[in-house]
């Protein structure tokens, strides 16, 4: 899987009791089903990175879900960022 042309970055930081193999599986799930590459890693300070790249439709859909209440975990915030895409990733894998 690669980046497409004229794709984007989204960099989300997920606050809330959302560390775990649940969430990371539930949104590399979700990613790869929207088509995103990138990564969920566990930070130290209990947050969630969220960094995944693909169309713009894509990128915003996945930060709505993130948003919306459906993940296994309990979201409080997600604080996010988007710039172009650098298709470093080749798929998406939990961290």
């Amino acid at each position: 899987m690669t980046t497409p042309a004229g794709s984007t970055r989204l960099t989300a930081w997920v606050h809330g009791h959302v560390q775990g193999v649940g969430f990371r599986w539930w949104t590399r799930s979700r990613a790869l089903e929207l088509g995103l590459t990138g990564y969920a890693a566990n930070q130290a300070d209990g947050r969630v990175l969220v960094v995944a790249e693909g169309t713009p439709d894509a990128t915003a859909r996945l930060l709505e879900l993130l948003r919306g209440g459906e993940t296994p975990g309990h979201v409080d915030l997600v604080v996010d960022d988007t710039a172009p895409a650098t298709g470093e990733f080749t798929g998406f894998v939990e961290r």
